[in-house]
């Protein structure tokens, strides 16, 4: 059974967003949900996942930055 998420992005990101879904043929909400299929699926096979937290550092830029790796990672996929 499907269940309906709601999600808060700036105008320009859901531009883009909207963009890359006409180009692809696809709703916004497709796109959406194939990345986030794709990227359990990658996080699963992903044998480096395993050391993920074993290491201490005091660069934050994942916890700061994550809306924009995200956004990256979205563009990449569908360039």
């Amino acid at each position: 059974m499907a269940k309906t998420l709601t999600l808060n992005m700036s105008d320009s990101t859901f531009e883009k967003l909207t963009k890359a879904a006409r180009r692809f043929g696809k709703t916004p909400e497709q796109i959406i949900s194939e990345w986030i299929e794709k990227q359990f699926k990658k996080s699963k096979d992903d044998p480096l996942l395993k050391l993920a937290g074993i290491f201490e550092s005091e660069s934050l830029s994942v916890s700061e930055k994550h809306d924009e790796y995200i956004g990256k990672g979205l563009k990449e996929d569908h360039d």
